[in-house]
């Protein structure tokens, strides 16, 4: 017991207005759950889910009109995708459900992992706060990264739930290790959990495989050779469940990372200006190692920042994918040491290092929220935003639903990489992909085409090849992009989108392409 009679885990003054803070933040991202903010992947996201909303069992690629396997084809996605067969609800309606199911993972994930490192009540939410806000001065999002602002624009992401499941598999691991007495259905069930989050998303799949090795190496005491042992038939059945993973060769992405390099190398500019404020949780979790020389957050971050550090110097960017696991546990020492310190009621050093604790966590937390006020214009007209709040706002991507009138499920559309990201969403396939696809053998013949097609010095002989090969039936591009001009007699103008693109239609399409799948889908009406 402390002076006055109060245990160490009772609630500090700052308990309530933490609880208060962390209260508003998630009731600002159930809100942006109902507007779906559009940014980023969720164009291939709903395209996975048309894919297996249409056929379960044989979805083929989200993005081109091809039969080969994708990684994006998920448990959850197949899940979600079942979901939407079923009760015959729009891709975006269970998006909708996704967001809610991930936020609802992550935000008991990391209430269950926090409880397990510390009793202090207020950790909870001033870890989740830390999370949310203990990132840099300089606005950043990118799936699988917890801000703010990046969680408003990836809460529907399969990110999101491996994330939330990554903190039940940390906190279920770490109780089981401390016990030292779990069955071996308890780890067989946490070898089948890692497996799930790894097919959902590879890149948190590593995340938490780094965690999972962090909470092993920093358990105490040192687990026996029978809880070893058990810990080993749970990896052994991971990896027997990726194996058998029906929909993609796990395996085979090991291979596929060149694709990928050019487009993480922005995760490796402007780190300090992104990610500084968490050097805050860097310091706490040096008080940690001061403690413990084997504490499981320290480990973790080492770990991550390791990884992190050994994609940059090889050149392997795709590595920095890995971040979150060098941010979440900084992060997460922030909350955990801020209210294990406002607990301590000891002598006038105590209670001095309290408040400079108190008063640095606040001052970083605060300018991380202001770093991401604009995520506040996700939920209100942006007229009603102060003017230096509307300043920060960034309008979400416009959607392709103007072409849906127009356009049948399975219709080839050709089209520059942008809204190639966004057009498959309504169950059109693209000529090219607009993400880098690991199994699509001839992505970069696809890819070319689409250039040739808008190449300025193209003949009109060569442009009309392309849209013959790929049984083109529509053409989605501004008047500046190129390509065969409105007027000529193989196109027809059809409408004209919000930004001024325009919806051609391809009026003498040969055979193939997409359209044996439109018309198998003709029965089922427009996306």
């Amino acid at each position: 017991m402390t002076r006055g009679g109060r245990s160490g885990s009772d609630a500090p003054p700052g308990h309530i207005g933490a609880s208060a803070a962390a209260a508003v933040a998630v009731l600002l991202l159930l809100a942006v759950v109902v507007r779906l903010p559009w940014a980023g992947d969720l164009g291939i996201h709903a395209a996975t889910l048309e894919r297996l909303r249409h056929d379960p069992l044989h979805p083929g690629d989200p993005l081109v009109d091809a039969d080969v396997p994708s990684p994006y084809y998920s448990p959850w996605t197949v899940l979600l995708g079942c979901l939407a067969k079923a009760t015959g609800l729009g891709v975006f309606a269970v998006l909708r459900f996704a967001a809610l199911a991930g936020l609802a993972l992550l935000l008991t994930g990391i209430r269950r992992f926090v409880r397990t490192l510390t009793p202090h009540r207020a950790a909870v939410p001033l870890a989740l706060l830390c999370v949310l806000f203990l990132w840099g001065p300089s606005l950043f999002a990118w799936s699988g990264f917890l801000g703010l602002n990046s969680l408003a624009l990836t809460v529907s992401y399969p990110s999101t739930f491996a994330l939330g499941l990554a903190f039940h598999l940390w906190a279920c691991l770490r109780e089981a290790l401390r016990a030292d007495t779990a069955g071996p259905a308890v780890f067989l069930a946490l070898g089948a959990l890692w497996a799930v989050v790894l097919l959902t998303h590879q890149f948190t799949g590593v995340v938490a495989s780094l965690g999972a090795l962090a909470l092993l190496l920093g358990a105490r005491p040192w687990p026996r050779r029978a809880t070893l042992l058990r810990l080993g038939a749970g990896l052994a059945l991971g990896l027997a469940l990726l194996a058998a993973w029906p929909y993609y060769p796990f395996f085979d992405l090991f291979g596929a990372g060149g694709g990928l390099e050019e487009i993480h190398r922005a995760l490796y500019r402007d780190l300090p200006a992104r990610f500084g404020l968490a050097l805050v949780g860097v310091a706490a979790l040096a008080l940690r190692f001061r403690r413990d020389r084997r504490d499981p957050l320290v480990l973790f971050f080492a770990l991550g920042a390791l990884v992190f550090a050994a994609g940059g110097l090889s050149g392997h960017y795709s590595w920095g994918r890995v971040l979150p696991a060098a941010l979440l546990p900084a992060q997460i020492a922030a909350g955990v040491e801020a209210a294990g310190l406002a607990a301590v009621r000891g002598g006038r050093v105590g209670r001095a290092l309290a408040a400079a604790s108190a008063g640095t966590l606040t001052l970083a937390l605060a300018v991380g929220a202001w770093t991401q006020a604009g995520t506040l214009g996700y939920v209100l007209p942006r007229a009603a935003l102060p003017a230096a709040v509307a300043a920060k706002y960034r309008p979400p991507w416009p959607g392709h639903r103007w072409i849906t009138p127009h356009v049948r499920y399975g219709d080839v559309v050709l089209a520059k990489t942008f809204p190639a990201r966004r057009l498959p969403a309504y169950g059109a396939y693209t000529v090219a992909p607009g993400y880098p696809d690991f199994f699509l053998p001839d992505e970069d013949a696809r890819a070319a085409a689409v250039r040739r097609y808008f190449a300025p010095k193209t003949p009109r002989a060569g442009r009309l090849e392309v849209l013959r090969r790929y049984g083109v039936r529509w053409v989605v591009a501004y008047r500046s992009d190129g390509g065969l001009p409105g007027s000529d007699p193989a196109l027809r103008k059809v409408a004209t989108g919000p930004r001024g693109q325009v919806l051609y239609e391809v009026l003498s399409p040969s055979g193939g392409g997409g359209a044996g799948r439109a018309a198998a889908a003709e029965a089922q009406g427009r996306t």
